[in-house]
């Protein structure tokens, strides 16, 4: 019985891959984020997220964004700051038709700049999109 209650518990969030332990740092916070989903993540992390000021290592990030934010590549380089090497971004974006939705186009050519790749996109939450951005690694 355990087993099938831990399965009907499992999140969205657990598709985001963090671990108990893990500094997440959240950037693009305001009140139309996901409370359920940021809560979710701090269960699983078994801590508070870090806020935009934290100035040590951290595990992986994630950026809450909207159209009307500013510059997306801009946000994502200041993201990378005190990200380890190889952690994982994760860009939560509305979901299309809503307002502040952005364009796959707009998140690619961000992530370019900031020396990233969009890997995949699915469904987070009601009204968000998550897209895990990655290092582009070296060519050999």
């Amino acid at each position: 019985m355990v087993e099938q209650n831990d399965r009907l518990n499992e999140s969205a969030a657990d598709r985001l891959g963090f671990t108990s332990g893990q500094v997440v740092q959240e950037f693009g916070w305001d009140d139309d984020v996901d409370d359920d989903l940021r809560a979710d993540i701090e269960d699983i992390i078994d801590g508070e997220l870090a806020d935009e000021d934290y100035d040590d290592v951290t595990d992986a990030v994630i950026v809450w964004w909207r159209s009307d934010d500013g510059e997306l590549a801009d946000m994502l380089l200041d993201a990378l700051t005190v990200l380890d090497d190889g952690a994982p971004v994760w860009l939560f974006t509305v979901k299309a038709g809503r307002d502040g939705h952005v364009g796959l186009a707009e998140i690619q050519e961000a992530s370019t700049t900031a020396g990233l790749h969009a890997m995949n996109t699915f469904s987070i939450a009601p009204q968000w999109s998550a897209t895990r951005l990655d290092n582009k690694g070296r060519s050999r």
